[in-house]
């Protein structure tokens, strides 16, 4: 095999990261987009993009290493080199002054499901396209699970 046929057989990556979504959340998770679909209908296909491309897993089942929601989830903007921690919640507990993001913006879509290390695209609401690479994801404890 010739030097110049190693080197073609390497297709670009272009693909997104995989995904894994908590069976427990889905149900909420499909509501929201049908309520978002009139008022940011391109939100609400970015999330039924996620949600189809998704595997999704009874909750006992979740890896660790997974964003759903209410996990902690530092991530380091590669344009800025900036690292931030969040938590992804649903749009009723959202409150940017305390770090938590909706699922139902475009960074918490783009979070969702994804593992540490995992490297991913968003779109600001400015249209601005940034790269962004998930560093740590950490759960909430067991007992935060039954507070409203």
């Amino acid at each position: 095999m010739s030097a110049q046929e190693t080197n073609t057989t390497k297709p670009r990556r272009t693909r997104s990261p995989k995904i894994v979504i908590n069976a427990d959340e889905i149900a909420h998770i499909e509501g929201l987009v049908e309520g978002a679909a009139q008022r940011n209908p391109a939100l609400a296909d970015r999330l039924l993009d996620e949600i189809g491309r998704a595997r999704i897993v009874p909750a006992k089942k979740m890896p660790a290493d997974v964003v759903s929601i209410g996990s902690l989830v530092t991530y380091r903007d590669e344009s800025t080199g900036a690292d931030k921690t969040v938590q992804l919640v649903y749009p009723e507990n959202a409150d940017i002054a305390e770090q938590r993001v909706s699922i139902m913006t475009p960074i918490g879509v783009a979070l969702l499901g994804l593992t540490e290390g995992a490297a991913f695209f968003w779109d600001t609401r400015d249209n601005q396209r940034r790269t962004l690479t998930v560093i740590r994801v950490d759960q909430p404890p067991a007992e935060d699970d039954t507070q409203p």
